[in-house]
């Protein structure tokens, strides 16, 4: 943060303290603080405490803690305004997530995933620790509820990669599980059967790339969408490989999609062990990998919770709901397991 004054007083007989700012770029400033000052609100609002600006100027007033928050999100929204990314509530309230972990803070500055149509920084801890993990790994397996910017982030990545050169194609998969993988009784052409199923795919591709690049690109290979079926007995090499949903394979179909992987490529699975769409008594492909694959060199892990929902704040609280009653009914009848045809435990738990 560009500041030329820092002064911190504590005010006689009182548990306060206050900090006062001066940044250097005066039109810098009016962006961070946000149209009639709404970002400020939104921090005073998330950490407890007073802000008051005037000019390039602010003082923020409140307990150690939140007052040491606030200036550490103040500078990391505005090193963005510095490398030109937007500072929206969004961001305020990313960079209040990420406030607390000092791991985060001496590099989440470096995590930036570079589309054609916007620049993306993580937006909580765990983001930014599965961005490094992707970097760093051929293989990741990244599960939790939905609304953590699991698939986003990987289809961001995908397309950076792709666009820098790096991989040749990029390849994203669903299992089709809605449709019982019996595509021939539903109406339409093949695109028109599956389309439906892979439309959060198409979704995130549009958010990173002009339109009109994804349609050249998926006219001419450069990116597939396609169900899991259409993956069995191929080999994809040079190319970064997405499954989605991958809660909703079975063990034999997600050891098919793994071994797919070739020269020159990587792999990220993405899944909700909640939301296990599959027949009682079949066992999710997500879980038996993670089970079988936990010691293996080259594969990383990341566990998200519902502390890391970035869409509507409402969402996180509906997660942590669902969580708790689910849990209460696990202590209630620790032993219970709902039973099949064959009389055994469903395998999804």
């Amino acid at each position: 943060m560009k500041s030329v004054a820092s002064k911190r007083q504590q005010p006689p007989g009182a548990d306060s303290v206050s900090v006062e700012i001066q940044f250097e770029d005066n039109a810098m400033a009016q962006e961070l603080f946000g149209s009639h000052h709404s970002n400020l609100a939104r921090l005073e609002q998330l950490l407890d405490v007073s802000i008051h600006p005037r000019g390039n100027e602010l003082t923020i007033v409140g307990d150690a803690g939140g007052v040491n928050d606030a200036g550490d999100v103040l500078e990391a929204l505005y090193n963005r305004l510095e490398r030109g990314l937007g500072v929206s509530q969004d961001e305020v309230d990313a960079a209040v997530r990420m406030s607390g972990d000092v791991s985060v803070k001496a590099e989440k500055n470096d995590i930036t995933v570079h589309t054609q149509n916007r620049s993306i920084t993580p937006r909580s801890s765990t983001q930014a620790a599965y961005l490094r993990a992707v970097d760093a790994h051929d293989l990741v397996f990244s599960q939790g509820p939905a609304g953590t910017g699991k698939t986003y982030l990987a289809v961001a990545k995908a397309v950076e990669l792709l666009v820098s050169g790096a991989v040749d194609r990029i390849i994203l998969s669903r299992p089709a599980v809605e449709a019982g993988e019996q595509l021939g009784f539903l109406p339409g052409d093949m695109r028109e059967k599956v389309d439906p199923y892979l439309r959060p795919l198409y979704d995130a591709l549009y958010d990173m790339l002009p339109a009109p690049q994804v349609e050249k690109r998926l006219e001419n290979g450069e990116i597939e969408v396609a169900p899991l079926a259409f993956m069995r007995g191929r080999t994809l090499s040079n190319a970064f490989v997405i499954l989605d949903e991958a809660q909703n394979t079975t063990a034999v179909q997600m050891k098919m999609f793994l071994t797919r992987l070739g020269e020159n490529a990587r792999m990220v699975i993405t899944g909700d062990l909640s939301q296990v769409d599959l027949p009682r008594g079949i066992r999710s492909g997500l879980r038996d990998a993670m089970e079988t694959l936990g010691g293996v060199d080259g594969v990383a892990f990341v566990e998200f919770t519902s502390t890391d929902v970035v869409r509507h704040p409402l969402v996180s609280r509906i997660v942590k709901a669902y969580d708790a009653v689910e849990s209460d009914r696990r202590a209630a009848a620790p032993y219970e397991k709902v039973g099949n045809a064959t009389g055994k435990g469903n395998d999804n738990a």
